[in-house]
């Protein structure tokens, strides 16, 4: 998907909600166990209620992988049925050296290779660039690289300042904007974060955001918007908890729709405040 068909996808749906797919297992509701794979039965009845309310589904990768090769073919299977009019986007967080990125970046974006073929990727640029390159020189795919994120743990690393006073995150941001551009190249910036999405704008004016830390997090969808939204949107705001268990009984995919038809109207009016729709 490229930067002009997200774009377009935002103002059709007025939504910017990605569903984050974290599936675990052990929080399905109990009747979907007799399923031969109750993940991807769990995922599939997901994506069916809520597909017409988000532009992007986001599959928490260690889920999966926790699993083994079961595991594996869930992810692949729910890839499979994932709509073409989403951004599809691995949270992988992977990042190594240059021939081990090569590899990574195979196993989610060659779909002749592997079976799977996202959109995007999430990496870690601690390894420099040499580490997120082979990412980004797969043509009309995406590179997500952690910013700034939602955790506790984030003020360990993240906000540190050099003596020149820029914080690890901006010089992050100021670097990897060299090796990509906006069409092929986003920031993960938490939404617990707030005012600091002015600082990422500085840096960042026209790149895409993907926002976790809505809902279950306690971030601000008001906040984000006010500091972070662009004339062109520029936000993917997740939610995962608090819409994929909204319930754990056989309404569960009910009552999914009805916890992101209530985010998407709230997108939809900070899309209407902006004027892009």
């Amino acid at each position: 998907m490229t930067r002009d068909e997200l774009i377009h996808q935002i103002k059709i749906k007025r939504s910017f909600l990605c569903v984050g797919l974290d599936t675990d297992i052990n929080q399905i509701p109990m009747h979907l166990l007799d399923h031969e794979d109750p993940v991807f039965e769990f995922n599939r009845q997901i994506i069916e209620a809520t597909a017409d309310l988000c532009v992007a589904y986001k599959p928490n990768i260690a889920f999966y992988e926790s699993m083994g090769a079961a595991g594996w073919e869930s992810l692949r299977k729910t890839w499979r049925i994932l709509p073409k009019d989403c951004l599809s986007i691995a949270d992988a967080k992977r990042g190594d050296i240059g021939n081990t990125s090569r590899m990574y970046a195979t196993a989610f974006f060659d779909e002749q290779r592997s079976g799977l073929g996202f959109d995007a990727i999430t990496v870690a640029p601690y390894m420099g660039h040499d580490s997120v390159q082979p990412f980004l020189q797969f043509q009309g795919k995406w590179t997500i690289v952690l910013a700034l994120t939602s955790n506790t743990g984030s003020l360990d690393f993240q906000t540190f300042a050099n003596t020149e006073g820029v914080r690890l995150f901006e010089q992050v941001i100021q670097k990897t904007n060299t090796w990509g551009n906006p069409s092929n190249l986003m920031y993960v910036v938490g939404a617990t974060r707030g005012q600091a999405f002015e600082s990422v704008r500085k840096h960042a004016p026209d790149h895409f955001l993907l926002v976790p830390g809505i809902g279950a997090q306690g971030g601000s969808l008001q906040e984000v918007c006010k500091y972070g939204m662009t004339a062109d949107c520029g936000l993917l705001v997740n939610a995962t908890r608090s819409i994929i268990y909204a319930s754990n009984g056989t309404d569960f995919a009910e009552r999914a729709r009805q916890e992101a038809s209530a985010l998407q109207r709230e997108m939809e009016r900070e899309l209407a405040a902006k004027g892009i729709v």
